[in-house]
């Protein structure tokens, strides 16, 4: 990013009726501490007063950059506020200004006759139509037969959001972060936009792996279809993506990015850089709404917070940044708590003193915060506004503790400001800077392990950069030395609890250890008690090693449902990718999980339950239905059939009966592989692909017909 300043860009001699008006916002994370009693509304105001602004701007319509919920499984409560919200101030009789160019099918459920664009059904009265990408919070998981689905698939079909960038990648490079030369790599197909005499084309990408974004980028494989005459467009590309490196995990540069693209619009990172950037040596700008709600208590999310108003008039734009009224202040002081005591004269080592110093403190970050929201106030007022109550503020106190022999308890310290901020809990946070001794560091132990973290030459931000919930449970379970449970397959259980929400991932993977310990156990034979303990170890070590090498292979088995086995830990893997993907090209793409052990009396019982036949649409691809033109660069490429790209399998269905599992023999049996006494389903795929196919394949007719190319 070039560091010499620039104007904002500007429109010269606008006309509002060839004009677009835009409402940008991203990272909203409605739901984040939806339980607090005084934060979790916090969210979902702020998403109400960006509703409230749009309709106030008049705007044709809202662009969403990612992360609209924080989880991708949001509560009924809240799916249920953002529904009403929706209803309440995009729907109207207000006729939307903004004609649809490209197809409005493209990307609609398959199977049903609605379009994917919610105005141009008639069945819907649009005021302002909502266009969206998923982020890393809210992007699309599981494996039924409409694919993987989100929480904005249901907002999409309910018709209150248009969902785009939500694509399939191939299955052979579904979990291989360099994929094959024959792979397509990612394609974006624009929503083409048009009104009066500015046309506009937006391109939207949900968040995929940044290590997989990186590389599709650095090797040219990310094809954009745009229209013929290109140069007449402005040309939008949301992504949500880190735009800042943070180890062990990657950014993706910004300068990569097509020339035939005029604004960058960057979700993902918290921070406020809404001011377009000019980016080195190349014709785009970026900008960076950031989050509309503070997440964590860090540095980024201190900056004030705004959403923006983008104008586009033919090839010029300007953008105004609105700011956020609803936003709890956020104040954040740094104490070095050594110093200060020399300067105002009291012993670190009186607790009393400490506490008195640390309150003075505190207080003031209060009246700076309360100082703040008055002026915010004032300033409404002056531009006709009303005055908006006062709400607690976020106040974070961070102690460098070097030198310090102890300090109180931060939660109980935190008590007296009860009622005066909101986060009352954690208004400290303790840390030592790297001077501390090498003693120190030397007290380690297995239940109090040396992290990666803990190295004394990195500064406090290069300690927060390196924080990975994965990365910290995989050097603490190495130090534990751990008896039964393998540390590969219990690090990647906790790391789905954490990331995904899955609240069934550890016990399910503690469960199947436990059941193949077990198993393993019966099949030795007669175990002494004396030799109990070593052959536990050599059967978790056995497991451990074949988990760690069907991940590397991207072949962990997978389950249903609450019996599912945690996924394989993969870095590399797409965001969008699913538990099915994965496996060799030939045969299933699905297994049957493995069968617990049974007791010895209902062994020779039991047998497996035939599987209703189900009938898949074929799948119907016409050539003359095609009506985009493409145009490649290549023209051998031309003159070529269209190569076929496997597709992860997302809508795989039943197409042939189960085989009879043969009944089980006793667990003493010897000789015996688990595999030997495991069916196989054979699963086809189906006509009735994902609700975003790939968009390597174009669909249905438009209205307009638009030729475009590739670059």
């Amino acid at each position: 990013m070039s560091d010499n300043e620039a104007p904002p860009p500007t429109i010269h001699n606008a006309y509002p009726e060839d004009t677009i008006k835009i409402l940008v916002a991203t990272d909203n994370h409605i739901g984040y501490l939806e339980r607090d009693p005084i934060r979790g509304q916090d969210s979902i105001n702020t998403f109400k007063e960006i509703l409230q602004l749009a309709v106030k701007h008049d705007v044709d319509m809202i662009l969403l950059g990612g992360d609209l919920f924080h989880e991708n499984r949001p509560s009924r409560d809240c799916l249920y506020q953002v529904m009403a919200l929706l209803r309440e101030y995009t729907l109207g009789d207000k006729p939307v200004q903004i004609e649809l160019l490209s197809d409005p099918n493209d990307g609609r459920a398959e199977g049903y006759s609605f379009p994917a664009v919610n105005y141009e059904d008639p069945n819907f009265n649009v005021a302002i139509p909502v266009f969206s990408i998923h982020g890393n919070h809210d992007d699309p998981q599981g494996a039924g037969p409409e694919g993987a689905l989100g929480a904005l698939d249901v907002l999409s079909v309910s018709g209150l959001i248009n969902y785009m960038g939500k694509f399939d990648l191939p299955l052979s490079s579904a979990s291989n972060p360099n994929p094959a030369e024959g792979d397509s790599g990612i394609s974006i197909r624009p929503v083409l936009l048009r009104k009066g005499q500015t046309r506009l084309g937006l391109y939207g990408v949900g968040n995929v792996k940044d290590a997989r974004m990186h590389f599709e980028l650095r090797s040219n494989r990310v094809r954009m279809y745009m229209p013929r005459d290109k140069e007449d467009w402005f040309n939008v590309l949301v992504v949500h993506q880190n735009r800042v490196p943070h180890p062990p995990t990657p950014a993706v540069p910004e300068g990569l990015f097509d020339d035939s693209i005029d604004l960058v619009v960057w979700g993902h990172e918290h921070d406020c850089r809404i001011v377009p950037e000019p980016v080195a040596g190349r014709p785009y700008h970026v900008t960076q709404p950031g989050s509309s709600v503070a997440t964590s208590l860090g540095e980024g999310e201190g900056l004030e917070k705004h959403v923006a108003l983008l104008q586009i008039h033919h090839k010029e734009f300007e953008l105004k940044p609105l700011p956020l009224r609803t936003v709890r202040p956020f104040m954040l002081g740094d104490v070095f708590l050594a110093e200060v005591a020399e300067e105002e004269g009291f012993d670190v080592s009186d607790q009393i003193a400490v506490g008195k110093f640390l309150r003075a403190r505190v207080n003031a970050l209060i009246d700076q915060a309360n100082q703040l929201w008055d002026e915010r106030n004032a300033h409404a007022v002056e531009e006709g506004e009303e005055e908006l109550p006062r709400m607690l503020p976020l106040v974070r106190l961070k102690v460098d503790t070097t030198n310090v022999p102890a300090m109180s308890n931060p939660i109980r310290f935190g008590q007296e400001f009860t009622g005066r901020i909101a986060n009352p809990r954690d208004v400290l946070s303790f840390h030592r800077s790297k001077a501390r001794s090498a003693t120190s560091r030397n007290a380690t132990s297995a239940d109090q392990p040396e992290l990666s973290i803990d190295d004394p030459d990195l500064t406090t931000s290069e300690k927060l950069a390196k924080v990975r919930v994965q990365t910290l449970v995989q050097e603490y379970l190495a130090a534990q030395e751990l008896q039964v449970l393998g540390e590969a397959g219990m690090s990647e259980a906790i790391r789905m609890f954490v990331e995904k929400d899955d609240g069934w991932a550890i016990q399910t993977h503690v469960s199947s250890a436990l059941r193949a310990l077990m198993k393993g156990v019966q099949e030795s034979g007669e175990v002494d008690e004396e030799e109990l303990d070593d052959v536990l170890v050599k059967l978790k070590e056995q497991h451990n090693q074949e988990y760690v090498e069907k991940a590397k292979m991207g072949k962990a088995g997978k389950g249903k449902g609450k019996e599912r086995a945690s996924a394989p830990a993969d870095s590399d893997a797409d965001s969008m990718l699913m538990d099915v993907d994965g496996g060799d090209e030939e045969g299933s793409d699905f297994e049957e999980p493995m069968p617990p052990p049974k007791k010895k009396k209902a062994a020779a019982a039991k047998k497996a339950a035939p599987v209703k036949k189900g009938r898949g649409k074929k799948a119907v691809a016409s050539e003359s239905e095609e009506v985009i033109e493409l145009d490649d660069d290549d023209d051998e490429e031309d003159d070529a059939p269209p190569k076929v790209t496997k597709k992860t399998n997302r809508a795989a269905v039943l197409s042939q009966p189960a085989k009879k599992a043969p009944a089980k023999k006793a667990a003493t049996t010897k000789g015996k592989t688990s595999s030997s006494a495991q069916g196989t389903l054979s699963f086809a795929p189906s006509g009735r692909t994902s609700t975003r196919a790939a968009a390597t394949r174009a669909k249905g007719k438009m209205a307009n017909v638009v030729e475009v190319d590739s670059d």
